[in-house]
């Protein structure tokens, strides 16, 4: 049964459910994945009425959107919001060769995108992120063409600044800036909401659960595997990842009071940010989607609120949320 309510997304008139499933883990970063699993939870995602389905052509090298057809076989296309990320480029191998996001780059990546997924249009496109030798006043203008030729429906940034939002939309209307945002990521408060929201585009919200670090389920000790990016994460690194997980623990103290998980309040209080803030989680499983959905059910006081940022203070984590190098490519971080 369908319980997700819906929320709009900026004012462009897209409107998704009031939470996301992103599905980069099904494909690529955190380890193996089942990939039957895997589409047994976007199906549980879809019958619990969560239409926004996040993906990337580079998430797996066109896997995850392929897994991402496989999954809405059968199903309306209407009845949900697609949202695809381009432009990282990748080899054979899958090392990470840089961005492209020019406006011939934009449109090629589109049409593969719209063979691999066998649909006639993406409900929101973006640049993964910012394209340091285009301008943004370019690569917008790219999807804005694709806009009026009906192959987007909206146009959406990723991890970009607030300078670069003011020049993207004065080009297009811009529907949707992705970011990460959680209680130990909440660098977008200072200058990049605000303008978000006077410009009136939408936020989602990933790493919500800081990649499972605020999950309550990660373990000191735990070993990670060679294709799981954490392993190089400062924030699951040595004292960092001691100091954090304390964080968790003091989270878990006010959700077992709740009578809920420590997942579900660092979900809900992402979501009680504003309306015009939709978090995305990256369940691979069905059980963690629903403890995840669970989240739809806490509802945070002001005395819970504040209790959960004493717990867990802005700037309290230890450790950046990518290594040095990943780091550099982040607009939204200068």
């Amino acid at each position: 049964m369908a319980t997700t309510p819906r929320t709009a997304l900026g004012r462009t008139g897209l409107t998704t459910s009031v939470l996301g499933l992103g599905l980069m883990g099904m494909s690529d970063l955190y380890g193996p994945a089942d990939e039957a699993e895997s589409i047994a939870t976007v199906h549980a995602a879809l019958d619990a009425g969560v239409t926004l389905l996040d993906t990337g052509d580079f998430y797996g090298m066109g896997h995850n959107e392929l897994l991402l057809h496989e999954a809405l076989r059968g199903r309306d296309r209407a009845a949900v919001e697609i949202s695809v990320k381009y432009g990282a480029q990748r080899g054979p191998d899958g090392g990470w060769l840089g961005y492209d996001a020019s406006p011939a780059a934009t449109k090629s990546a589109l049409a593969y995108t719209l063979r691999r997924l066998r649909t006639d249009y993406i409900d929101v496109y973006r640049p993964a992120r910012l394209d340091p030798n285009v301008p943004i006043e370019e690569t917008v203008g790219a999807m804005a063409d694709l806009v009026k030729a009906g192959y987007v429906r909206h146009i959406g940034l990723s991890e970009v600044g607030a300078d670069t939002l003011r020049r993207a939309a004065a080009v297009h209307p811009i529907s949707d800036l992705q970011i990460e945002y959680s209680l130990i990521s909440r660098g977008p408060e200072e200058e990049i909401l605000p303008t978000a929201r006077e410009l009136g585009i939408g936020v989602t919200a990933y790493g919500v659960l800081s990649r499972g670090l605020l999950s309550g389920h990660w373990q000191r000790g735990r070993e990670i595997g060679g294709g799981d990016f954490r392993g190089h994460s400062p924030r699951f690194q040595g004292d960092n990842l001691t100091h954090n997980l304390g964080l968790v623990e003091a989270l878990r103290s006010i959700a077992e009071a709740k009578g809920a998980t420590v997942a579900q309040v660092a979900i809900a209080w992402v979501a009680s940010r504003g309306s015009d803030i939709v978090p995305l989680v990256g369940a691979r499983r069905r059980d963690r989607l629903a403890e995840a959905l669970g989240s739809l059910r806490v509802e945070l006081s002001a005395a819970d609120l504040a209790a959960v940022e004493a717990a867990v203070p802005a700037g309290s984590a230890a450790g950046d949320r990518y290594a040095a190098a990943q780091m550099a490519h982040l607009d939204s971080e200068r």
